[in-house]
C-alpha cells in the first residue's frame, strides 16, 4: 500500500511538470503563467534631442506586474513595458529571471521623469526602488535612456499621465 502512495505522488510530479511544459510550449514568449497578452499602447518620451515613440505593453493584473519581463530573451529598441501605480507610490523593482538589462524610468503622476536607473543587472534581486512617489514605472532596453537623451524632468505622454503634461 505504501508503495501505491509513493506511485500516486510520483504520477502528480510529472502531471504538474507536464502542465508547465504545456504552458512554456504553447504561450507566446514561453513563460509560466504568461496565459493573457498584455495590452500595447504607444508612448512618447520627449527629450532635448527630440520626441521618441515606443510601443508598450501596460500591465494591468498582479500578476503581470509580478512577471515583468522575466524570462524574456530581447526587447526590441522602439519597445518597452510600463507598470502604472495608482495612486502615486513608492515602486520597487527586481531582476529576478530577466535575462535582459533593462533602463528604469520611474515616472511621476504628471508624466515627468523622476529618476532613472540605467543598465540593470540581470537576475539581480537587488531592490531598485523609485526613492519617492510616482505613478508609473517604465522598463526599456538597456542604453535606450542614454541613447535618446533622457533625463529627469523630461516628459513621457501616455493617457496614464495628467493631460497637463501634453
Amino acid at each position: 500500500m505504501r508503495r501505491t502512495g509513493t506511485t500516486n505522488r510520483a504520477w502528480a510530479a510529472i502531471l504538474a511538470a507536464l502542465l508547465v511544459f504545456a504552458q512554456l510550449a504553447f504561450v507566446p514568449g514561453g513563460a509560466p503563467g504568461a496565459l493573457a497578452e498584455m495590452r500595447k499602447d504607444p508612448l512618447k518620451i520627449v527629450t532635448t534631442s527630440g520626441e521618441h515613440v515606443f510601443e508598450v505593453e501596460v500591465t494591468e493584473t498582479p500578476e503581470q506586474k509580478a512577471r515583468g519581463l522575466m524570462f524574456r530573451r530581447s526587447l526590441a529598441d522602439n519597445a518597452g513595458m510600463l507598470f502604472p501605480y495608482l495612486p502615486p507610490q513608492e515602486a520597487t523593482m527586481w531582476m529576478r529571471n530577466t535575462y535582459i538589462s533593462l533602463d528604469m524610468v520611474f515616472i511621476k503622476a504628471d508624466g515627468r521623469v523622476h529618476r532613472i536607473e540605467h543598465g540593470t543587472e540581470p537576475f539581480s534581486e537587488t531592490v531598485i526602488a523609485s526613492r519617492g512617489d510616482v505613478a508609473a514605472v517604465l522598463e526599456l532596453k538597456a542604453g535606450v535612456a542614454a541613447r535618446i537623451g533622457l533625463s529627469p524632468g523630461d516628459r513621457v505622454i501616455h493617457s496614464l499621465f495628467s493631460a497637463a503634461t501634453r
